[in-house]
């Protein structure tokens, strides 16, 4: 008897993990746990994929510490993760078939070739007499049932919002962990296409740059949660008024592990609702319902979450296509010796440099600073937002394909409800508003770790004696600013000015 021939009932059905790299609160496992097959849990790594785009080297960094840690929760209930790489469509259905799968489930992805593939592998499967079943496992709300009046995909975040939450919305209760797993034994080579998670090669070694990557993070569903707890415990209740302040470590850093499904946002949602009737039950928050108070405040930033999934769903490859069309004219400057300092963190502006190391040392940075390092590039140096957000994908571990690109087209100018282009960040007055006593500045450019306050964010404004005292060399042991802001500011003003006026010619 072939695989094929087994009773129906005896055939596997196959649990597709994506982006949802966890057991709890995964509508994909739940169901086919449902239906009482023995199941096939797998991954598919492509690492140059033909639609979509290819994980940058932080990603890959966490991807796998986040299979191993999925593959030991597996093991736990006696089973593991079966990985395959090579092309999604053929690894995907060849494995299915050749293991006689009764049914495939996954849950959904968004951005337009993700889609496409998958409208494709489901047909070819469905083809071949195996069942398809597809579930929402990242999103509060779906893209397509949140629209305008008109029907119509929304481009402003305050209407898309109050749209996604009206009618009182709740999303779906989020599904416990299974407390059983029966697995369908699988030959140690169904297919080609089957490998281990070291063949994958998703690690750095020559050299190996991700030493602090595994000094900042843990990875995995059991890390996601801890990182929650943690969060709404000590530091929500103080969101709204410390949020932008990046030494004081007062966000969420959930980004990872929601990019790569170690949690899900409706697991977010339910642990902050429940958060919030703590506090109100123990008074111990005044305003927790207001407004600007951290409820609303956190939740909205989740809502930004969803928003540039909207836009993902609806709209031209964020990372590829600018959303105001007018902005294909702009006069970007070819400078890769600028590029390549702001990279690095050498642009002779401390904020944005802190930012820039912070990210090549943590593969994280905090999002003022990610806003303010964002304008410096496509403003003050106009250098192309699309190199920008190239360097960000690679070098971020929460690199996410919507929010991502979204987010630079907001500060660039050229995004939905962007913000306006004359909103120039000026990075020293940014950094003495965020960091005013120069903790986070001095921890990541530690040449300026003598310099006091009033000096430490604009060494070339100390005096001669104040630099000689910290140490400081200006042009040798830290660079003189690459630009200067009142020219700089100046000069993209004209650029989008010049812009305006040719789209209205």
């Amino acid at each position: 008897m072939t695989r094929s021939d087994l009773p129906h009932e005896a055939r596997p059905v196959v649990v597709w993990f994506r982006d949802d790299q966890r057991l709890a609160d995964n509508p994909a496992l739940t169901h086919a746990l449902d239906t009482g097959h023995p199941v096939v849990c797998v991954y598919v790594h492509d690492a140059a994929p033909k639609h979509g785009r290819a994980m940058g080297g932080a990603q890959r960094w966490w991807l796998h510490e986040s299979l191993s840690k999925l593959d030991d929760a597996l093991a736990a209930h006696g089973g593991s993760l079966i990985l395959l790489r090579g092309n999604e469509h053929e690894a995907i259905t060849g494995f299915a078939a050749a293991i006689g799968a009764a049914m495939v489930v996954w849950n959904r992805r968004y951005a337009k070739a993700q889609t496409g593939t998958d409208a494709s592998i489901k047909r070819d499967l469905i083809d071949r007499g195996i069942a398809v079943s597809t579930f929402n496992g990242h999103l509060l709300r779906e893209p397509w049932t949140v629209t305008t009046r008109e029907g119509l995909p929304f481009q402003v975040f305050s209407a898309y919002w109050r749209a996604a939450r009206r009618d009182d919305f709740f999303p779906p209760v989020p599904l416990p962990a299974p407390s059983h797993i029966r697995f369908f034994p699988v030959p140690a080579h169904a297919t080609p296409h089957v490998c281990t998670l070291r063949e994958l090669e998703l690690q750095p070694s020559a050299p190996d740059w991700a030493g602090g990557l595994r000094e900042t993070w843990q990875c995995g569903e059991q890390a996601a949660s801890d990182q929650l707890e943690a969060f709404l415990e000590n530091s929500l209740s103080d969101y709204p008024t410390l949020r932008d302040f990046p030494a004081a470590r007062a966000t969420s850093r959930l980004s990872p592990y929601l990019r790569f499904g170690n949690i899900s946002v409706r697991q977010v949602w339910y642990a902050t609702l429940s958060a919030a009737d703590a506090m109100r039950s123990a008074h111990t928050v005044r305003g927790i319902d207001s407004k600007d108070g951290p409820l609303n405040k956190f939740l909205s930033e989740i809502g930004w979450r969803e928003f540039s999934y909207h836009l993902l769903y609806h709209f031209a490859p964020l990372h590829q296509v600018n959303f105001r069309r007018q902005f294909d004219s702009m006069p970007w400057r070819d400078d890769a010796k600028s590029l390549r300092k702001w990279q690095t963190g050498r642009t002779g502006y401390p904020l944005v440099d802190a930012g820039m190391r912070e990210l090549w040392h943590t593969g994280w940075m905090h999002n003022r600073v990610r806003m303010v390092a964002a304008s410096f590039l496509s403003k003050h140096l106009l250098i192309d937002w699309r190199q920008g957000e190239a360097w960000f994908w690679d070098t971020l571990v929460d690199a996410d394909e919507a929010s991502n690109p979204a987010s630079w087209q907001w500060v660039s100018g050229s995004g939905a409800d962007a913000a306006p282009y004359f909103r120039i960040f000026n990075p020293v007055l940014q950094a003495q508003k965020f960091d005013p006593h120069g903790d986070y500045t001095r921890r990541w450019v530690p040449e300026l770790a003598q310099l006091s306050a009033d000096t430490v964010h604009a060494p070339w404004a100390a005096s001669r004696e104040q630099l000689q005292r910290a140490s400081v060399t200006l042009g040798r042991s830290y660079p003189m600013p690459i630009v200067d802001h009142q020219c700089a500011r100046a000069r993209a003003l004209e650029s989008v000015k010049r812009l305006d006026s040719e789209s209205h010619a």
